[in-house]
């Protein structure tokens, strides 16, 4: 693996790569890291690519700004972009877990000419819309429900503080392994992110890398990667322009059927095809939660190289 520090759009970014061939991008969301990605890196590595992982800012080793406003997804955006021009790299295919899903759903809708596919797991696209969702919760008086709310106050960088204790309770809950009626829930405060793990560290995960996580969120907080969610109203406030968009490169998409969030809102192939009309696949994953790069690599890593080869151009 090799290691570099990007500088643009006036900060550092810590990536990590492995492999040679076609570029293919990888976007985490919270709370992980580039090593998130590590067993899908391999896996494209040994197909012939070359496998490109970052710290988004907020997270890891890269830089982390104080205010909310520089974390909307046009900074995201903007940043993988910014990679891709210092690597020297002229097209990338997208890969994308949570919030680096919604990164990359809406970084394919807005530049077709860098990134030629998209493949992204547990968060279908959220594009730009009037009103937005967050609005729409808002209206149906759901603000003390959806746990996104939660994420914004500026209570939750103390809430989540003790890294030890949430980044584990976090894996856990959102998993597959928790019984339905104790999983999380992402409308139900009660069934929340900030429980204590009964097992410690989930046995999918790399104990490793959780561990190196939890000394980063240790030592520099999560103010950084709580800021994403307190810049996405600013985000669909300002991307009128791509109001009714769609996404148009070959897609596929990938989500656990034990996530809160695919339970919440049981989304089928026909409710994807407005907004991405060439979804080349679509996977629902028994069993497994929010996390199907980890609670099931092996079957992620088949759909991946599967859809790396068959895109059609």
């Amino acid at each position: 693996m090799k290691q570099t520090f990007v500088e643009t759009n006036g900060i550092t970014l810590n990536v990590v790569e492995e492999g040679a061939g076609p570029a293919v991008l990888f976007v985490h969301g919270f709370p992980d890291g580039w090593r998130g990605w590590r067993r899908q890196m391999a896996a494209v590595a040994a197909a012939g690519y070359r496998a490109i992982s970052f710290d988004t800012r907020g997270y890891g080793d890269s830089s982390k700004p104080e205010d909310p406003a520089l974390y909307t997804v046009f900074y995201g955006v903007g940043d993988l972009v910014g990679i891709l021009a210092k690597l020297g790299i002229e097209r990338a295919t997208l890969v994308g877990h949570d919030f680096g899903a919604t990164v990359s759903w809406n970084a394919a809708m807005m530049r077709p000419d860098v990134f030629d596919a998209v493949f992204c797991l547990s968060v279908p696209p959220v594009l730009p819309a009037r009103p937005s969702m967050l609005e729409r919760l808002k209206a149906a008086g759901k603000e003390d429900d959806f746990y996104m709310f939660r994420q914004m106050r500026p209570e939750a960088d103390r809430e989540w503080a003790d890294a030890a204790t949430t980044l584990p309770g976090m894996l856990y809950w959102t998993s597959g392994l928790p019984e339905a009626s104790e999983a999380w829930n992402p409308m139900d405060p009660s069934k929340s992110l900030n429980r204590p793990s009964p097992i410690g560290i989930p046995p999918f995960a790399n104990r490793e890398d959780v561990a190196t996580a939890i000394a980063g969120f240790e030592r520099d907080g999560f103010h950084g990667p709580l800021n994403i969610y307190r810049a996405m109203q600013s985000y669909f406030d300002e991307a009128g322009a791509f109001i009714g968009a769609k996404i148009q490169q070959p897609a596929f998409y990938a989500f656990g059927t034990a996530d809160g969030m695919a339970r919440m809102r049981a989304l089928t192939k026909e409710d994807l095809a407005g907004s991405v009309p060439n979804l080349k696949g679509f996977l629902p994953i028994e069993g497994v939660g929010h996390w199907p790069q980890l609670e099931a690599s092996e079957i992620v890593n088949e759909a991946l190289v599967g859809f790396l080869g068959n895109r059609s151009h």
